[in-house]
């Protein structure tokens, strides 16, 4: 049976796989196993409990993915106190607030962000430790932290004296109803609240992942996604810790090429991504050769279009490594285009559903079960409700409840009351229609619908999807103004640049492509013009538009 408790899921899990390999930093080629881990968890133990650290007690903690961050993560957690993880993209300001808005008694973080940061800003902390080194970098009153830095080693070797052994592994004992993390999004509102997430809601995510067999002990992954964000830290993170998987940690901006290279190298079992990188790999290194004619010819003759497919298929999946067992994509609806493609090689992917709010999951199916368009089928232990009329046909916004639900926002009464129905259920803010079977179909954000001159519902993502597949657009949204839709476009320049045309020709093509587009939509649909934008639209950290920054731009 598997252990249901958040915390004690991790106490039997390094009691499990003690010496296996638990976490590696990937470019530094630095491997803990799990008996290392564990004992550098019970040394920061040792220094919440001296330092006066109490359960229930707020410790945020910022950085990229590294071992130190995975630790330190953990031993928070598993000492009974609540973790505040901080998306290093935040500015400064940013950091600051949620510091002080979470109450957090204690920061660790890198020294690059360190750097960036006022302590005066942040009086509620009475330390700061670097998560490349632990050292203290900041106390609030006196040296008192610095000295039980100083007789750590020390004391640490006097309560263990053989050195700290599986049976030493005793973690925190606390009730999953209790709040286990504290979790601030950056959503394309443009309102940061904090999450918070008890411990069952983790432990209904990593149960489910051990249960589905989504990951299995001795399993390679490569967190590429920022662990501070609530997909990759579920997955590459929760799950694979608690289950004895092997992570390695890529503290770079995953760049196509980067990941290519790395997955070659680690050939991971699973992989957990988002439709951004996904799309990218379409166009930057598959679609080029699709296009060319000779391609073209081969592929519409009979028979042959599926030896070709075939071959195709077996190059992407030697470029991810070619031993998983399926690509696992979440974060933001896939491209139409791209999932077409990637079904009719035979690739194995599926798409997963889910919200900060849920500690990420509401939806998933296994790549064979997985139903076209779809953003796969609610789990066992949530359920969904489309408040529309016909949830089958009409589209509604899609409330969810079970165990993965948040318990609310962080000092935010209004909010919370404003997210959950008076019988229970959470509003996404999602639209979407559902089939008998419970594989959920999303239309887009309740906040970024348009209602058009006639009363229709008007979807701009699914006009973006179009308009994202024509010629020389990089990405695109489509806003309102004065009851017209225009769309802004980045250009991307790089094939621009490739195929030999002059930036002055791109408003030419993009007339072409808005006259393109408005056949393939409905006439309330249509884009009465096509504005280039010169720089890459600002995004949260899990790649969507921030959409309220563009909506009332001058045009």
């Amino acid at each position: 049976m598997i252990e249901q408790n958040f915390i004690k899921l991790f106490e039997h899990s390094f009691k499990e796989n003690w010496d296996y390999p638990i976490y590696t930093n990937y470019y530094k080629n630095q491997t803990f196993k799990y008996s290392e881990a564990a004992t550098q968890i019970a040394k920061l133990h040792l220094l919440f409990e001296n330092a006066k650290v109490e359960q229930g007690d707020k410790i945020a903690l910022i950085g990229r993915n590294t071992p130190n961050w995975t630790i330190t993560y953990v031993a928070v957690v598993t000492y009974g106190a609540v973790i505040v993880p901080i998306l290093q993209d935040f500015n400064p300001n940013d950091v600051h607030h949620i510091v002080n808005h979470s109450e957090s008694t204690m920061l660790f973080c890198s020294d690059k962000v360190w750097d960036t940061l006022e302590e005066e800003k942040m009086d509620k902390l009475i330390a700061v430790f670097s998560l490349n080194d632990f050292r203290c970098i900041h106390q609030k009153d006196g040296e008192y932290i610095q000295k039980i830095m100083n007789l750590l080693t020390d004391n640490f070797n006097k309560l263990y004296p053989q050195g700290y052994k599986q049976e030493h592994v005793k973690y925190a004992e606390r009730d999953n109803a209790e709040l286990a993390m504290i979790s601030y999004t950056s959503g394309t509102t443009g309102f940061s609240k904090g999450v918070m997430i008890s411990g069952n809601a983790l432990a209904g995510n990593i149960t489910f992942g051990i249960r589905t067999h989504l990951l299995e002990k001795g399993d390679k992954v490569l967190a590429f996604l920022p662990l501070a964000h609530a997909y990759g830290m579920a997955f590459d993170f929760l799950t694979a810790t608690c289950v004895g998987s092997h992570t390695y940690l890529l503290n770079k901006i995953p760049s196509p090429k980067v990941l290519m290279k790395a997955f070659e190298e680690i050939k991971p079992k699973v992989i957990f991504t988002v439709p951004l990188i996904m799309e990218k790999i379409y166009r930057k290194q598959l679609q080029p050769a699709l296009n060319k004619m000779s391609m073209r010819l081969a592929l519409s003759i009979p028979l042959l279009d599926d030896k070709i497919y075939q071959q195709i298929n077996k190059k992407l999946n030697e470029a991810f490594g070619n031993e998983f067992r399926e690509v696992v994509i979440g974060g933001a609806p896939l491209n139409k285009e791209v999932e077409d493609f990637l079904r009719k090689i035979g690739f194995k992917f599926t798409v997963g559903y889910g919200m900060t709010e849920c500690a990420p999951l509401i939806c998933y199916s296994p790549h064979d079960k997985f139903i076209p368009y779809s953003a796969s089928k609610i789990l066992d232990i949530m359920e969904i409700m489309i408040d529309s009329e016909d949830p089958y046909n009409i589209v509604g916004e899609i409330c969810v409840r079970g165990e993965n639900v948040m318990s609310g926002y962080y000092k935010n009464v209004e909010a919370t009351k404003n997210i959950f129905k008076e019988d229970g259920w959470m509003r996404t803010g999602d639209m979407g229609t559902i089939d008998k079977e419970g594989n959920l179909f999303i239309k887009g954000r309740c906040k970024s619908m348009i209602l058009g001159a006639s009363g229709q519902n008007i979807y701009p993502e699914e006009i973006e999807e179009k308009l994202n597949n024509l010629p020389f657009v990089m990405e695109s949204l489509v806003i309102e103004k004065d009851g017209k839709l225009f769309g802004l476009v980045y250009p991307d320049y790089e094939a621009v640049d490739a195929s030999n045309i002059s930036h002055s020709d791109l408003n030419i093509i993009m007339e072409e492509n808005r006259k393109q587009l408005n056949n393939m939509v409905a006439n309330y649909e249509n884009i009465s013009k096509i504005i280039l934008y010169p720089n890459e639209f600002d995004k949260t950290p899990k790649r969507s538009i921030k959409r309220y920054l563009y909506t009332n731009l001058n045009i």
